[in-house]
């Protein structure tokens, strides 16, 4: 037990006085502290007393020690308070060695590599990376990383592999006040994934701006940059944003699949009449056909599939994206760079310049991109674009908004498609129940014009395939409007987004909210889910 020693200066020069320190307080002074290995009850109870800043700060390190006792060493004998505050903390007596600072910042280390080794290997070992060689792929120099660092690098390179194989779009890596949060976002939904002590951050965040090429010096301002990986065979484009916050940085990666396979459109949702229109329209020599959603609701990913789907020998098409999402073969793509000024306007006017039939621009965001890809649609191309809007009537407000003549709008407008994500059912787990009239009429059906009155409720057992989500994978709710004689003339008289949604109802015009409720009743998704999907549906 340490004791305070007024006689003894607390300035330790050299080992021969701190050895001689340990001589008069009656402690054992050791040399070297071999395989330091606290108690397991301490390292999952309280990782910053045993090897975080804590422990840094006062230079001691609990080295063993069982349910009796604790082993603690330290360079500082002297401190009889902290000693005191890791018998409160640690919940039984302590037994105190000295040894060097250097030899308790090398057991600190020590503990902390074994720590994060097991936090890699436990991630790896649910998912199987331990057979994949992940390192090798990543286009950064890792040969010169300090041995201190491997465990962060696997670490990582465990986080990402397990987010791929479970289908993660992002991976957050959030900063709290007491700890880090590691979370994906899976079909839409943000799951926790695990939480790491505070001490590991700084590694953390700092392996990530390295593997991505960012300043690791600069943590004030916000950062973009990106990785290329390569995962069991697939190459994985790695988007990774950081931003400063109150409890330090905070980091999110998108992961794109370069080499995912473009989905057709039954996989997509757009199924019955939906399809067999947007067949004919894409088959359209010329005119512009836009899709509208917010961020995040497949809108890429349907122009994809419409591009292959008329992906033939005989034609030309090029795209101008921020980002290239998928590689699509036999189409050219191009990438936007505000850096040097390649917008999306100046990479659409080069495009003209290439003989194409077909055009995409990855989103209308002003008014030189919307009269561009007008005036192409005009001269003989087929454009597809993007526009945020709530739904297809708003696309025709926003462009005459944004200021195009209506006539120009009407004239080369041919449909608006607005969709949204909803999460698919697990057909493994899903439960039947008999749907009320209440939700049907929330859902915009009227209850006697409904057959079959079964739908189906998320599984609440367990289940292998969905992992216990009740939901696996994501399809869409579409409404498609055509741009036909009526709504051309309202186009030109300027009318309000409500007034053309009015005649497309009365043409047959399915909205968002019904075209989901016909996927409830097929089983395909539930109600709770189509009715967030379509939350602004409801004001209107």
């Amino acid at each position: 037990m340490a004791v305070n020693s007024p006689d003894v200066d607390s300035t330790i020069p050299d080992i021969a006085a701190l050895r001689q320190l340990a001589q008069k307080l009656g402690l054992e002074f050791v040399e070297r502290i071999d395989a330091p290995t606290p108690p397991r009850d301490l390292v999952r109870g309280d990782f910053d007393r045993i090897a975080g800043s804590w422990g840094r700060q006062f230079s001691v390190v609990p080295v063993g020690g069982d349910d009796k006792e604790v082993i603690v060493a330290t360079s500082d004998p002297l401190r009889s308070d902290i000693f005191d505050q890791l018998r409160l903390c640690y919940g039984r007596p302590l037994r105190v060695l000295v040894s060097s600072p250097e030899e308790i910042t090398r057991a600190i280390n020590s503990i902390r590599t074994s720590l994060m080794s097991d936090r890699s290997s436990a991630l790896s070992t649910e998912e199987g990376s331990e057979n994949m060689d992940f390192e090798t792929h990543l286009k950064i120099d890792v040969t010169d990383a300090e041995d201190d660092d491997a465990p962060i690098i696997r670490y990582l390179n465990a986080i990402i592999f397990k987010a791929s194989t479970e289908r993660a779009s992002d991976v957050h890596i959030e900063c709290f006040e007491d700890k880090l949060k590691v979370r994906f976002r899976i079909d839409g939904v943000l799951h926790d994934v695990a939480s790491e002590d505070k001490a590991f951050q700084a590694s953390i965040i700092s392996r990530v701006k390295v593997m991505s090429g960012l300043n690791i010096a600069e943590k004030r301002l916000p950062q973009d940059g990106r990785i290329g990986i390569k995962i069991a065979g697939r190459d994985v484009d790695i988007r990774v944003s950081t931003v400063p916050t109150q409890f330090g940085e905070r980091v999110v990666m998108r992961l794109l699949d370069k080499t995912a396979t473009v989905l057709d459109f039954e996989q997509l949702g757009i199924t019955g009449r939906t399809r067999e229109v947007v067949d004919k329209l894409i088959t359209k020599p010329n005119g512009i056909i836009l899709l509208t959603g917010p961020t995040g609701s497949g809108k890429t990913t349907t122009l994809y599939s419409c591009l292959t789907r008329i992906n033939t020998s005989d034609l030309n098409i090029l795209t101008v994206e921020d980002p290239i999402e998928y590689q699509l073969e036999g189409i050219g793509q191009m990438q936007v760079n505000p850096k040097i000024n390649f917008t999306f306007a100046n990479g659409l006017r080069a495009i003209l310049r290439q003989d194409p039939d077909v055009v995409m621009v990855g989103e209308i965001r002003d008014l030189e991109t919307a009269e561009i890809a007008i005036q192409a649609s005009l001269t003989g191309h087929l454009v597809f674009s993007t526009l945020h809007t709530n739904d297809s009537p708003g696309a025709i407000t926003r462009l005459v908004d944004m200021g195009i003549e209506p006539f120009l709008v009407s004239s080369s407008l041919l449909a608006v498609m607005a969709q949204r994500l909803v999460r698919k059912l697990c057909p493994a787990c899903r439960e039947p129940y008999a749907i009320s009239d209440e939700e049907l009429q929330e859902l915009g059906l009227e209850p006697g014009t409904v057959n079959s009155r079964i739908a189906y409720h998320p599984g609440t057992r367990p289940c292998e395939v969905c992992h216990g989500h009740g939901y696996i994978g994501r399809t869409g709710i579409h409404e498609l409007l055509m741009i036909d004689d009526d709504i051309r003339s309202l186009i030109l008289q300027r009318v309000d987004s409500s007034s053309i949604k009015s005649a497309a109802l009365r043409n047959g015009f399915e909205p968002l909210r019904i075209n989901g409720a016909r996927k409830v009743l097929e089983g395909a998704t539930s109600v709770e889910e189509v009715l967030v999907a379509t939350h602004e549906e409801a004001g209107s």
